[in-house]
């Protein structure tokens, strides 16, 4: 890859098009990489699995997570992601249709740095993805690739 790359976890045929459409639109250029459910999202940060030996040194800008996934749900991938240290930092965004607030409090105690509800409108959720990957893909700081744990 050698470029700043975004990972998309999401089983939806219809909200990955919008999604990328929306990125797309918002000129980000970075590559968007697309995993379909749960199991494949964990493989993927991991390198295991279809993805063993993938460099782990390059690692998405921000991980945009659905919870409703075949496999392994989003919560549990968002709690495989904090308990392994290689991927304990990671920027992971759970952006989602669902609007229950018992999802929203489990996925912050887990450690997700942002909970966005798909809005259902067509412009709303273009403007609400592109201004998410603009935010995550130009104005945040990452933490350092090599930061020590703490």
């Amino acid at each position: 890859m050698n470029q700043p790359f975004i990972l998309l976890v999401e089983d939806n045929p219809d909200d990955e098009e919008l999604t990328l459409l929306s990125l797309r639109k918002h000129n980000l250029g970075h590559e968007i990489v697309v995993v379909r459910d749960g199991v494949e999202a964990v493989e993927f940060m991991a390198g295991e699995g279809q993805y063993a030996g993938r460099d782990l040194s390059e690692m998405p800008v921000v991980v945009l997570l659905d919870l409703k996934l075949p496999k392994l749900d989003g919560l549990g991938v968002l709690k495989r992601l904090r308990a392994d240290p290689r991927t304990r930092r990671q920027p992971v965004v759970v952006l989602t249709s669902s609007s229950q607030d018992a999802d929203v409090i489990a996925s912050y105690q887990l450690g997700a740095n942002s909970y966005v509800r798909k809005p259902v409108e067509f412009s709303s959720f273009m403007e609400a993805v592109g201004n998410l990957g603009l935010y995550w893909v130009l104005i945040n700081t990452p933490p350092p690739a090599r930061a020590p744990t703490i």
